[in-house]
């Protein structure tokens, strides 16, 4: 009896913990409520072993993640893997097995950037091993996944200096002929902070090479984050509280990028940094987040601006990065956006960067670019990531092969 009482009232306490009240229209809600908690877990462990001195609880937190899920450079039958590294910088390579003297042409390639907020995760996990796999076999395409620096032990601009040179570097004629790529069909792709990052490393090489003769073909962003002015978009409003990624959350990741305290989460949370009273805050910034103009009222539903009359100026004068458009890619000016490539941008409905995908997209169509808009109304951020067992969900796996028939297709 003392057993079956005490079994029910630890199963109450673990479905207490588990259970979030989900939309209806979110793919797989139980599965993604486990999913949450392992999270939330992770999270909570990080946070008691920084009260107890043992470190900063990002670092915690990704020691823990990465000794679950890095794996060695592996290669098969039809993939060769290889860890090296460009200009300096970390990097998985995967390539075709054939041995490059039985090519009978050129290759493409893909130069990848991994999420998590610019403090999680590498690219040298398994989902994305897993992922970078796919696109070699399905496209027979040279895919780079970049292992770039993260926080709190490098801060902004570190993470982008580290994307752009490995970038630039794999570009040289010398590397892509090492490589058997066809220089005139390179992409450059990542998903939320890494998606960030390829927007950010597109927009720099058309401002400084425009009369270069090799440039990315196409730009492929996977529900990115690209801006630091807005916490209340439609989306941030309707997806606060939902799974993977919460909007504290997201504050709390800008703040490692530019190295800033969390106390100034609530002022960000409140827009407080982008009050109306703030001169600091150009007219012309501004038009390039209003999401009023530039997400279809489909999306803006009944939610309503979030403009306070005064706020504190010493936030933009402390984080003069929140309007530097290499760590807020949409904030770029219309010149800029006019030279990117064709797009793709993925986007979910489940996902409070889903208006920063949006704004961006009406951003570069307005500048004349193609752009290709991959919605999911059953998507949550970092779906796609989560196409492989044991954290198998039907919108990642076709989220995913939909993302790679664009690229084959496209490049």
């Amino acid at each position: 009896m003392k057993f079956f009482t005490a079994t029910l009232l630890l199963s109450g306490v673990l479905a207490y913990y588990v259970y979030l009240p989900l939309p209806n229209t979110i793919c797989e809600p139980w599965k993604l409520m486990i999913l949450d908690a392992v999270f939330r877990s992770f999270m909570h462990v990080g946070n008691l072993a920084h009260d107890l001195g043992l470190g900063h609880p990002i670092r915690i937190i990704n020691y823990m993640m990465l000794k679950v899920e890095v794996i060695g450079p592996q290669s098969s039958q039809t993939v060769q893997v290889t860890d090296t590294f460009f200009a300096g910088v970390p990097v998985r390579v995967f390539e075709p097995a054939t041995p490059v003297e039985q090519q009978h042409h050129l290759r493409r390639a893909v130069v990848y950037f991994h999420g998590g907020g610019w403090a999680l995760l590498s690219g040298r996990m398994r989902s994305y091993d897993l992922l970078c796999r796919n696109m070699v076999e399905e496209m027979d395409a040279v895919i780079v996944s970049v292992d770039y620096s993260l926080a709190p032990d490098a801060h902004f601009p570190q993470q982008y200096f580290d994307a752009l040179n490995a970038s630039t570097f794999f570009l040289s004629p010398e590397v892509l002929a090492q490589y058997s790529v066809d220089p005139e069909r390179v992409a450059i792709s990542g998903d939320s902070a890494g998606g960030n990052l390829a927007a950010a490393v597109v927009q720099q090489m058309v401002s400084e090479n425009k009369t270069s003769t090799t440039k990315f073909k196409l730009q492929a962003l996977i529900y990115p984050v690209l801006q630091a002015l807005d916490f209340n978009t439609p989306s941030y409003q309707q997806n606060g509280d939902t799974p993977i990624l919460y909007r504290p959350m997201m504050a709390r990741f800008w703040l490692e990028y530019l190295n800033a305290s969390p106390s100034l989460v609530p002022l960000l949370l409140a827009n407080n940094h982008t009050a109306l009273d703030l001169a600091s805050l150009p007219q012309a910034v501004r038009a390039r987040v209003d999401w009023t103009r530039l997400v279809s009222p489909d999306f803006q539903k009944d939610y309503r601006r979030v403009s306070p009359a005064r706020g504190s100026a010493g936030v933009l004068e402390e984080l003069p990065a929140l309007l530097d458009a290499r760590a807020a890619p949409l904030l770029a000016e219309e010149e800029v956006l006019r030279a990117a490539p064709p797009t793709y941008i993925m986007t979910c409905e489940h996902d409070v960067l889903r208006d920063d995908g949006l704004m961006y997209a009406r951003r570069l169509e307005d500048a004349g670019v193609v752009v290709t808009r991959d919605h999911y109304e059953d998507g949550f951020h970092a779906c796609m990531v989560f196409s492989f067992w044991p954290a198998k969900f039907s919108v990642g796996t076709r989220s995913m092969w939909n993302y790679i028939r664009w690229l084959n297709k496209h490049l």
